[in-house]
């Protein structure tokens, strides 16, 4: 007997993406809008102005109590100790070998009050970690099917959803066009923007709200385009528990003189030096990288695999990232990609591969 079809979750804002003619697909469970007008003109809308998205996808997960703070901080790689209320923090969640189970962004609500930004993929598995190492004085809940969440992202965000400036990583409860709102200084883009929470019934007038305003509707395709230009990891592809946070070029999100989950195991990785290394990289020669192709390093022989890659919409060029050994990871490094059974000559590049002035 064949496998009953996956029932697919829909977001708030299904009947505004379908009304809009958003080109519909599966992702992570859930069916999500992968482009409107189409990749290109969105990706470049978000560098030029401004785009929303629908990431109500991600998951949300509340931890409160009295030990709130010391339940995370043995669990999560960043020092939660560095945040004041209305602070955020990017953050791994790692396995006992100092794999990636997930990277996330933690909220400090108040001191015994914090809200974790997960991963629609890893919602049910970090909620499932997390509970399993709960402690006395700590409850941790899910609560993502009570909330929405839309990316605003792109340099004149600001000025069209008529909000001040503030810093990254920061949040505060605020309104657009009358509709209350948390306000997170936080996105995925490389752009100036912001990511607005809201309970899962209001998400319709927000997103209309904000499109009155002048924001482009863009789809997760510009959203994958517009981070790896950026050089910015995707859980699944690039970082994952396969690998651990410094081979994935993370060890900045790691507090190591904290004792949180596999701090030991990656002290002695940091070390001893990593044997494979995250690197971006740009084609030299005209191609499309794509994840899953075989790199070989050039001259110093050695292999690895292309764990992003696209064209970017930007440079007009294809860029990507993938894992290769240490030793062939500076910038300038000659890579060779197979691209579907012909070699295709790149080369090692510095982050982010794309900036405004280039």
């Amino acid at each position: 007997m064949s496998a009953a079809p996956e029932t697919l979750r829909r977001t708030a804002l299904f009947d505004r993406h379908e009304a809009a003619g958003a080109r519909l697909v599966p992702f992570a469970g859930w069916e999500m809008p992968v482009q409107y007008e189409g990749v290109i003109p969105e990706h470049r809308a978000v560098r030029a102005d401004c785009g929303v998205f629908d990431v109500s996808h991600m998951g949300e997960l509340e931890v409160e109590g009295p030990r709130a703070q010391e339940l995370l901080q043995s669990l999560l790689s960043n020092d939660l100790g560095r945040l004041e209320d209305g602070d955020a923090q990017y953050t791994l969640l790692t396995n006992e070998a100092g794999g990636i189970l997930d990277d996330l962004i933690a909220y400090r609500l108040d001191r015994f009050r914090y809200l974790l930004i997960v991963n629609a993929a890893n919602r049910e598995s970090d909620f499932e970690w997390l509970k399993d190492h709960e402690i006395a004085g700590s409850d941790v809940r899910d609560v993502s099917d009570e909330y929405a969440l839309l990316a605003v992202q792109g340099p004149r965000t600001l000025a069209r959803l008529q909000l001040d400036e503030a810093p990254a990583f920061t949040f505060a409860e605020g309104e657009i066009g009358g509709v209350a709102c948390m306000i997170n200084r936080t996105g995925y883009t490389g752009e100036e923007g912001v990511e607005l929470m809201v309970p899962a019934e209001d998400a319709p007038e927000l997103w209309d709200r904000v499109l009155e305003r002048g924001a482009t509707p863009a789809g997760l395709g510009a959203r994958d385009t517009l981070r790896l230009e950026v050089c910015y990891p995707l859980h699944g592809n690039d970082i994952g528990p396969q690998w651990d946070a410094i081979s994935s070029g993370l060890g900045w999100a790691c507090a190591l003189d904290t004792e949180f989950t596999a701090a030991e195991r990656l002290r002695e990785i940091k070390e001893r030096g990593p044997e494979q290394k995250l690197v971006p990289f740009r084609m030299t020669e005209k191609a499309i990288p794509r994840q899953g192709m075989a790199i070989t390093v050039a001259e110093q022989g050695g292999a690895g695999e292309v764990t992003s890659g696209s064209l970017s919409p930007m440079l007009d060029v294809g860029i990507g990232m993938g894992y290769v050994p240490a030793a062939a990871g500076k910038a300038g490094t000659e890579l060779v990609i197979d691209v579907r059974g012909k070699p295709r000559r790149a080369e090692v590049s510095k982050k982010p591969l794309y900036k405004k002035e280039s």
